[in-house]
């Protein structure tokens, strides 16, 4: 195990990462991150520089986490070599084998690897699989000629972390909740707010650059600001340098004629989520 920590070196694996899209998207997101001031604690392991086979992020050691903290204790995955990455799994402290975690990547084989080994380890593994998406650069769909009214675009406000955690799929309790306050305070976020200021539409970025929780109440929707939110977002995204990527449910129809209309690329791998729990968490 390798621990990146010279900016020239992270710089280096942010360009070297671009030659490996889109399975790499997860973990170039979170370099990219890293470079831009590293608001959110992250460090990588590499299994050999300059010609990695394998790529982690991760929670710096130093960083303050809750053990129970899924949401924060996130890990993203590439690699070239499958076993490369199977070995490195191995070593030890490259992972907090003590804590509630997720594993986040773009390729199938990262579930069957980190299944084996966190089997080998006492550790529950639940896994989801999403459709992956890339909005395509400028330009985009005009998505004004669709808005109903003239809406307020903003940003959305730490104090707004309770209305998200009530909403989001995801969400519901207090750790989720400072997840989400954080994820305000740290990344890009759009919203569409009524004439009261509260908001209506939103959409936010995650510590991988990824766009997520795209949600209007359902008082307001039918009046194009779910389109106005996805397409700000990721203009926003691409105006800082940043890949405009998500990622959907199979059976989320509705998202996915939106996205279709809003010309999303649908990648050919999928977006894997892995959320490994301790059993001694788990009784």
């Amino acid at each position: 195990m390798i621990l990146l920590n010279c900016s020239t070196k992270l710089q280096m694996l942010e360009q070297m990462l671009r030659s490996n899209f889109p399975e790499s998207l997860k973990v170039y997101g979170a370099v990219m991150n890293m470079n831009r001031g590293n608001p959110f604690q992250k460090e990588v392991v590499v299994d050999s520089w300059p010609d990695f086979r394998t790529v982690i992020t991760r929670r710096q050691k130093q960083a303050k986490t809750d053990d129970l903290d899924h949401y924060t204790n996130a890990y993203a995955v590439f690699y070239k070599d499958i076993r490369a990455y199977h070995k490195l799994l191995k070593e030890p402290d490259v992972i907090n084998w003590e804590q509630v975690f997720q594993i986040q990547g773009l390729q199938d084989g990262i579930y069957e690897v980190s299944k084996a080994v966190a089997n080998s380890k006492q550790l529950d593994v639940n896994l989801s699989s999403f459709k992956a998406i890339e909005f395509s650069p400028f330009p985009m769909p005009d998505v004004n000629s669709r808005v109903v009214s003239s809406p307020q675009l903003s940003y959305l406000s730490v104090a707004e972390a309770d209305l998200l955690n009530r909403t989001w799929s995801r969400g519901g309790n207090e750790l989720c909740r400072q997840y989400l306050a954080n994820l305000i305070y740290c990344f890009p976020s759009v919203c569409v707010r009524d004439e009261n200021g509260n908001p209506v539409s939103w959409g936010m970025t995650d510590q991988f650059a990824t766009m997520i929780h795209g949600y209007t109440l359902p008082n307001h929707r039918r009046k194009g600001y779910s389109r106005l939110v996805a397409i700000t977002l990721a203009r926003k995204l691409q105006s800082r340098g940043f890949p405009s990527q998500g990622n959907v449910l199979d059976e989320n129809l509705a998202s996915i004629s939106l996205l279709k209309s809003l010309n999303a690329h649908f990648l050919p791998c999928r977006f894997h989520r892995l959320i490994l729990t301790p059993r001694a968490f788990s009784i």
